[in-house]
């Protein structure tokens, strides 16, 4: 399936695409709020200030992707692979990243508030300045993370169980 094709399937009301292989595609500003994009291949992929609020990307790949000031608002990452993403300024306000692979990910100036993390790998990411307010972080590598002026504010772990 071609990008104009997914667009225009996505824009008559069709929002399965679970398994697409979109490698590096370009779907900067693209409005896809709830789409279902499980196992998709996304890597590379150029997704900046994209609405994604409510998708699901469980499993998904996205690694090298570049997703800056992208909306991942209540978005399902759980598993999924964001190894050297560029997440800077993106929003993951209550995101689920259970057993996400997320080393070496750029969250820097990023909304993580209300976010869950539990069992992710966070090794030499960059959190400089990301809001993690009311997070819950539970048995994650923060191994060489950079959290420098991070808002840690109200971070807690937690026992939640979402999707």
């Amino acid at each position: 399936m071609d990008i104009q094709q997914f667009l225009h399937e996505y824009n008559q009301g069709y929002r399965n695409f679970s398994e697409v292989d979109f490698q590096t595609a370009t779907l900067q500003g693209a409005r896809l709020s709830g789409i279902d994009l499980r196992g998709a291949d996304l890597s590379g992929v150029d997704l900046r200030q994209a609405d994604l609020s409510r998708a699901n990307l469980s499993q998904a790949d996205l690694t090298n992707a570049n997703l800056s000031g992208a909306d991942l608002s209540g978005a399902n990452l759980r598993g999924s692979k964001l190894r050297i993403a560029n997440m800077r300024c993106s929003s993951l306000v209550g995101a689920v990243l259970t057993k996400a692979d997320m080393r070496c990910t750029n969250f820097e100036d990023a909304d993580l508030s209300g976010a869950i993390l539990e069992d992710v790998a966070l090794n030499g990411a960059n959190l400089r300045n990301a809001q993690l307010f009311n997070a819950c972080i539970l048995n994650s590598d923060l191994t060489e993370a950079e959290i420098e002026g991070a808002n840690l504010t109200g971070l807690k772990k937690c026992e939640a169980s979402v999707f």
